[in-house]
């Protein structure tokens, strides 16, 4: 006989049922499918890609304690996975979110190689805030266009600590003369969030500008990515 006072999930559990919890993962992969994965809320999106986590427990308490101790579900998506092991999450589950983030970012990149990426702007933004904006610390990336302003490649050059990234500029022209490329889009991230730029972004562009040109290689802009803004320095007429 069952103990007095056992729970319903417990006395399941005891007898092989399945947990309550089941019918909910069902109903909420239909929903996915009915309406789209856009229909879900960031906790039940998260939800979803974690139920690889554990087979027989409840995940979402993990998915909305997940979106407070990192601040998003895009700050989820970008820990690190040591970072997910020590908020609780097993490695099947990084697994998943690790290759959904990958997955995306791919797709972001195959689509700006098939337009020209100045007349994409907001695709190219959406591509960077992708990539860096949630990044804990600076990075600095390099994206490399063809005569045609086409995306040759795209490529980390650096990665620093919480508010400083080393760069430079003649390994930068060095990559874009080794990839062929006629122009240069720079971008980096402020972790902070606020993409104001300092006066050593100012320099260092100015900088990678004036070893770029003798070799015939153009650099459009700056980009300077925080959380949900960014800053372009040539609109601000600062490329010099």
């Amino acid at each position: 006989m069952p103990q007095r006072g056992a729970s319903r999930h417990g006395l399941a559990d005891a007898i092989g049922a399945d947990p309550h919890y089941f019918g909910h993962r069902d109903r909420l992969r239909q929903r996915l499918f009915d309406a789209g994965a856009e229909s879900l809320p960031d906790y039940e999106l998260l939800e979803v890609l974690l139920f690889t986590h554990d087979a027989r427990r409840d995940v979402k308490p993990l998915a909305k304690a997940l979106l407070d101790r990192f601040g998003g579900l895009p700050e989820v998506l970008s820990a690190a996975p040591d970072a997910l092991r020590a908020a609780g999450v097993r490695d099947p589950a990084i697994a998943i979110l690790k290759s959904v983030r990958e997955a995306a970012l791919r797709l972001s990149k195959a689509e700006l190689r098939e337009r020209e990426v100045i007349g994409s702007w907001d695709r190219l933004i959406a591509f960077c805030n992708a990539h860096i904006a949630y990044s804990p610390v600076e990075e600095f990336h390099l994206l490399f266009l063809d005569r045609k302003n086409a995306l040759l490649a795209h490529e980390r050059q650096q990665r620093g600590t919480v508010d400083h990234t080393p760069v430079y500029p003649r390994e930068v022209v060095k990559r874009a003369l080794e990839l062929n490329a006629s122009a240069l889009i720079l971008v980096h991230n402020h972790p902070s969030g606020d993409p104001t730029p300092s006066k050593a972004d100012i320099q260092v562009t100015r900088d990678i500008v004036a070893a770029a040109k003798p070799v015939g290689v153009v650099v459009h802009d700056h980009l300077i990515i925080g959380r949900g803004r960014h800053t372009s320095l040539r609109d601000r007429g600062l490329l010099g």
